[in-house]
């Protein structure tokens, strides 16, 4: 079944991770073997063969830099300058990809269609260009709102205006602050522009503030429900239920601290805790029961966030392994078409209706 993953951080990976991502997991992985410097390493799940072999023909691609200020311990770039030179970086990384022939940008809704059409004419995907649409994880990268045209101009579609903690435009995870001066302007533009509200990693109060001001089409990439797993990363009811008024699509995220309260990053590991792929759908299913349907809701793994196999469900090999989902939910009793719903369709309408 055709699939869609609303986040993936492929460039990062590529850039940061140093891995070649044209490879094989199991290749990537055996090249990493001995390397202490990043908490996956030798973990990978994500790779464009994997993809493919996962019939996931489109996916959600981000460009993702944060600025830290002197005071903020997290890690990320000492300017603006250099947070924009580093996705710019990555910008370059998904363009070689598309010179190549391994990835397709889509910037509209008739070059989705194409890129659909030939995807799915493709008998063996095993050569076909995977589809990316471009978004930006955190805006501290753009040095100031001109920067914002120059990205939508090279094809940026959706943006998350903060990560975690204290952002340029507006505070994250971990964080708290109502949107800035700065950010209210920033929805504004990306308002004008027609570029994507991710909601993703808004903080409550930033949250309520760029629903307001904002009036065009919101989703939440990479996000999962509060009442399952208590943590100001994730969505309250009410705040589910606002984002479903919007007509919204929520992709469920794969990693395990959001899926397992209490998770010890290092320590705990997904067998012990018992996290499946069916742990991400009990927060899929929370929604549905909000909405009272199953036209909210859609994959965004990030399941190349800064983290592999250790921190994501114990019966995912590689993320392939989303081909999984469509035998759980029928489990649960969803009907073929809320099956083709989740896997792709609700992100293919959510996008028909944004870009027509």
């Amino acid at each position: 079944m055709l699939t869609i993953d609303a986040h993936l951080d492929l460039s990062m990976n590529a850039l940061e991770w140093n891995r070649d991502l044209t490879r094989p997991v199991a290749e990537i992985n055996a090249r990493e073997n001995g390397l202490k410097d990043k908490p996956d390493r030798g973990n990978a799940v994500v790779s464009l063969p994997e993809l493919r072999k996962g019939n996931i023909g489109l996916v959600v691609a981000t460009q993702i830099a944060r600025y830290v200020a002197p005071d903020n311990s997290l890690p990320g770039w000492h300017s603006p300058e250099q947070a924009w030179a580093q996705t710019q970086g990555q910008l370059a990384w998904y363009q070689a990809m598309v010179e190549k022939g391994e990835m397709r940008q889509i910037c509209n809704w008739e070059e989705l269609q194409t890129h659909l059409a030939l995807w799915n004419k493709a008998e063996d995907k095993s050569e076909e260009p995977v589809g990316f649409i471009l978004s930006l994880e955190g805006a501290d990268s753009l040095v100031n709102l001109d920067y914002l045209e120059k990205a939508y101009e090279y094809g940026l579609r959706a943006l998350g205006p903060a990560h975690y903690g204290p952002g340029r435009y507006a505070f994250g995870t971990d964080a708290s602050a109502p949107l800035s001066y700065q950010g209210k302007e920033l929805v504004r533009k990306m308002d004008e522009l027609g570029i994507i509200l991710d909601a993703t990693h808004l903080c409550d109060l930033a949250f309520w503030d760029a629903l307001e001001i904002f009036q065009g089409p919101v989703w939440a990439s990479h996000n999962n429900c509060r009442a399952l797993v208590d943590h100001n990363r994730q969505f309250s009811d009410e705040m589910i239920k606002a984002l479903i008024d919007r007509g919204a699509v929520i992709g469920g995220a794969f990693d395990a601290w959001m899926l397992s309260p209490g998770w010890e990053r290092g320590e705990s590991t997904p067998k012990e805790r018992n996290v499946t792929i069916s742990t991400v759908l009990d927060h899929l299913d929370h929604i549905c029961q909000i909405a009272g349907n199953a036209n909210h809701i859609g994959i965004g793994s990030d399941l190349d966030g800064a983290f592999g196999s250790e921190q994501c469900p114990w019966d995912l090999e590689t993320i392939a392994d989303l081909q999984k989902i469509p035998d759980l939910l029928q489990r649960r009793g969803y009907t073929e078409g809320d099956i083709q719903k989740v896997m792709s369709d609700n992100w293919l309408n959510f996008l028909k209706k944004s870009w027509s």
